[in-house]
């Protein structure tokens, strides 16, 4: 069997970074991780060539070489998804699919004209998957009764990528979150079981990327990484030997929940290890909203000050916040603009809230009859930009202008170089990190030397600011300069990604966000 596997494209989102990539000389952000891990579940004997459309399209010869193509998808990857399903159902090729977008919504890659569907976790579903090729099986729908044990799961193949085209690479150590946050649609595809590997599994992929030759970040991919809390201890216990004993060759970034800030220990390991960064799911400030998607360890301990606890700690913070939460008071974006001014959080990530298919919320708006319809077909959930599927408690209108107001202040560029200054001075300093540039050297080279161009000298509006603050940097964290640079040369996507987010909610909403709508004109009294 000669397979190609093929990773649609994503369009320009707030984690796409594409103004950052261009200035680095890379290609994508991260690599897929879930069809590099399903290319080592297939038989040795098949054939195997990968596409990951961000970096490289593939080419005629590729198509016209393979006799399967296998597709993996995440929503905001819709539109190019269907269109290659389509493409190799016009070149008679059969096409098998899976990933979060066709295990939440199957019947859409279906109607697209998918052969097979591979759904759910791959360690599960491919071996059925394969076992129905080899019997001749024309079509099929594969689904995972249980929750795999990840600790059997293979390591990625690694070796089908292009290394020089990502800024970071991936690794994965768990599935699943013990929360039940309402609008979460992690718990519905993983389980609230955090699921682990094991840590000598974890250290032996990190040892396959070492020795293929990358130095740089490394981002695992859990959703939340402190949901097995023990294990993750065990994990770090023995990652930390292994990043002495190689110089410290990575950096780390993930994802976890807000409790971090309530385990130092925990905390103290994973600065040990190597981690420079986490994005926690804030959501809001607003604790009558976290009450009700039920976002309760967000309610344990005040946010501002567990978010003061982590930076301390030595890790930049990156974080989500989400308008549109059912009784949510008026507001709402400017007591977010004020927590992520209070925090210094360079990097906020505003998005409106959308039902995911399948979660709580999803089920609850359905038995409410509030789930928006056109057509007969449900709305589209899209990227942080798309207003939200299903009739809010608020005017649609008053969240968009919020959302738009809050993005637009929070990424003016003054703000943002000011929030980046003062967040990496409040870091403690991490010794073991002082020499790596979070990416390949000479990508970050070229990267400081097109900041210094574009925001030292040629953008009037922030040339004194870039150098006064440039300066201090030097002067009192010149350990953490390149984690400052790396944050300022992120500012350029997002000044323009502002501008796209609100070209697109203006498309939705049918004026401009930004200015407020004209007030009627006066009845004449006669």
């Amino acid at each position: 069997m000669k397979v190609l596997l093929l990773y649609p494209k994503f369009p320009k989102t707030f984690w796409s970074y594409d103004r950052f990539i261009e200035m680095a000389g890379l290609k994508a952000f991260i690599p897929p991780l879930g069809i590099l891990t399903v290319a080592a579940l297939l038989p040795l004997n098949w054939e195997v060539r990968f596409c990951d459309r961000n970096v490289r399209v593939e080419t005629d010869e590729d198509w016209a070489w393979c006799d399967l193509v296998i597709l993996s998808a995440m929503l905001a990857q819709k539109a190019d998804f269907h269109a290659l399903i389509r493409k190799a159902v016009q070149q008679g090729k059969k096409v098998a699919v899976g990933g979060p977008y066709p295990t939440s919504l199957p019947e859409d890659a279906l109607a697209s004209g998918a052969d097979y569907l591979v759904l759910d976790e791959g360690e599960v579903t491919v071996p059925q998957f394969v076992s129905a090729i080899a019997a001749g099986e024309e079509r099929g729908i594969f689904r995972g009764l249980e929750k795999p044990d990840v600790s059997t799961s293979p390591v990625p193949r690694f070796d089908l990528l292009d290394l020089d085209a990502y800024l970071m690479m991936s690794i994965q150590f768990s599935r699943g979150c013990p929360f039940n946050c309402e609008f979460c649609d992690i718990i519905t595809l993983y389980g609230r079981k955090p699921r682990t590997k094991e840590p000598h599994q974890a250290i032996i992929e990190l040892q396959v990327l070492y020795s293929l030759g990358w130095r740089g970040s490394v981002f695992i991919v859990d959703d939340n990484f402190i949901g097995n809390q023990r294990n993750v201890k065990r994990f770090l216990r023995e990652l930390i030997p292994w990043m002495e004993a190689h110089h410290y060759p990575f950096t780390f970034v993930t994802e976890a929940s807000v409790n971090l800030a309530d385990d130092p220990e925990l905390l103290e390991l994973m600065v040990q290890a190597g981690f420079y960064g986490v994005f926690l799911g804030i959501e809001t400030p607003d604790q009558d909203s976290l009450q009700t998607t039920r976002k309760h360890q967000n309610m344990r301990s005040p946010l501002v000050e567990a978010c003061h606890t982590i930076t301390k700690a030595g890790l930049l913070i990156y974080a989500g916040f989400i308008l549109g939460f059912d009784g949510e008071r008026e507001g709402a974006g400017d007591r977010i603009r004020a927590f992520v001014e209070e925090t210094n959080i360079p990097q906020p990530m505003l998005g409106i809230l959308q039902a995911l298919p399948n979660t709580d919320l999803w089920e609850r708006l359905k038995r409410e009859n509030r789930l928006r319809q056109s057509q007969g077909d449900l709305l589209e959930v899209g990227d942080q930009n798309t207003l939200m599927n299903f009739v809010p408690t608020r005017s649609l209108d008053e969240i968009a202008r919020d959302y738009i107001n809050t993005l637009w202040t929070l990424y003016e560029p003054s703000n943002y170089l000011k929030r980046c200054f003062q967040h990496c001075l409040a870091i403690s300093p991490n010794p073991r990190l002082a020499q790596n540039l979070h990416f390949p050297m000479k990508k970050g080279l070229r990267l400081i030397a097109q900041v210094i161009w574009i925001q030292g000298i040629r953008r009037t509006e922030l040339r004194a600011q870039f150098w006064r603050q440039l300066w201090e940097m030097i002067v009192r964290r010149p350990r953490s300069l390149n984690l400052y640079f790396g944050l300022c040369a992120a500012g350029e996507h997002f000044a323009e990604y502002r501008c796209l987010a609100r070209d697109r909610i203006m498309q939705q909403i049918g004026h401009d966000p930004l200015k407020a709508p004209q007030p009627s004109k006066p009845v004449a009294m006669v």
